[in-house]
């Protein structure tokens, strides 16, 4: 079974002068410029007056007749969201154009860039909107702020295709320079809600590094109730565990890998489980995600019952 390392103190000579080999800033110390953005970017997930556009935006996002295409837009098919691969061609042609805009004679050439990465952006925010309206309400949070820099990016780098058009050129490099300012603050917000609030991160990831290698005994199988999703603990690890009227037994990770919703409380329907949070579907066979916003499958575990009748599982690569 894999355990996480244990820390590494300190060992610089502020720490050692200190004595306890970790964190032995006063109290009262003033943050610096990096800590102090970092705890300003932590504060939008708290940001409550934001919370009244939330339901509206959210409703009209999830009321759009997108169909199958909605599954396009979060990535399903990808295996990972869709939003952070298509961000490279806006921000592509946008940093491209600051670098003509230095280079005399490239007036064209960056015009032709800027629009280019304004058309770009549509797809790009389209996918960002689909994940936003299925995310919590702190990464939501988050996200609005993040899409209205990225909005008022985007009127920047338009304002400045139409000012160069009119031969205003002067005018039209510094609208690109001030989007490429705007979009650089939402880029980094946009990174913060992926990586410190986890927003498109698969949940399960973890389940093979907390769960032993080999077959283990998880319950009696009469304890199981026919035709029904419960949940059982192995370890650390939460279960969904369905047994079906002629006596298989279908073991998945329980913590959605979308957000973590108990799949064991969700609708089981056609071979398939329903997450209660997001709707996300899992087949109970092999976990494969048919139904998102879940861009991930669930961890599958193989089940076999022992002659004494209890039900071992066991989760290929664990440990």
């Amino acid at each position: 079974m894999s355990m996480p390392l244990p820390a590494t103190p300190r060992t610089n000579e502020a720490a050692a002068t200190a004595g306890t080999g970790w964190d032995d800033r006063p109290a009262g110390r003033v943050a610096g410029p990096l800590e102090a953005s970092v705890r300003a970017l932590d504060r939008l997930a708290e940001w409550e007056r934001l919370d009244p556009l939330i339901g509206p935006v959210r409703k009209a996002v999830r009321a759009l007749p997108l169909g199958r295409g909605r599954d396009v837009l979060q990535g399903r098919h990808l295996g990972h969201p869709l939003h952070p691969a298509l961000v490279h061609t806006p921000l592509g042609a946008w940093l491209s154009a600051a670098v003509l805009d230095a280079v005399p004679g490239s007036s064209r050439q960056s015009r032709a860039l800027v629009g280019a990465g304004v058309l770009a952006a549509v797809p790009t925010a389209a996918a960002g909107w689909a994940d936003w309206a299925e995310q919590h309400e702190q990464q939501m949070r988050t996200g609005l702020v993040h899409a209205a820099g990225n909005t008022l990016a985007v009127g920047l780098y338009a304002g400045s295709w139409v000012a160069r058009g009119r031969g205003r050129t002067g005018w039209g490099r510094a609208l690109a320079y001030a989007g490429l300012a705007v979009v650089g603050t939402a880029a980094a917000i946009g990174g913060h809600l992926a990586y410190r609030q986890a927003a498109g991160a698969n949940k399960t990831e973890p389940v093979p590094h907390l769960v032993a290698p080999g077959w283990q005994a998880l319950a009696p199988v009469a304890e199981l109730p026919v035709g029904e999703a419960v949940r059982r603990q192995l370890g650390e690890v939460a279960l969904l565990v369905f047994r079906h009227p002629d006596g298989r037994v279908d073991v998945l990770a329980d913590r959605c890998s979308h957000l973590s919703g108990p799949l064991s409380e969700g609708r089981v329907l056609d071979g398939c489980v329903e997450c209660p949070w997001h709707g996300s579907a899992f087949r109970l066979s092999d976990g494969w995600n048919v139904g998102g916003p879940a861009t991930a499958p669930q961890p599958s575990f193989a089940a076999r019952t022992r002659d004494d009748g209890t039900v071992e599982v066991c989760l290929p690569g664990a440990g």
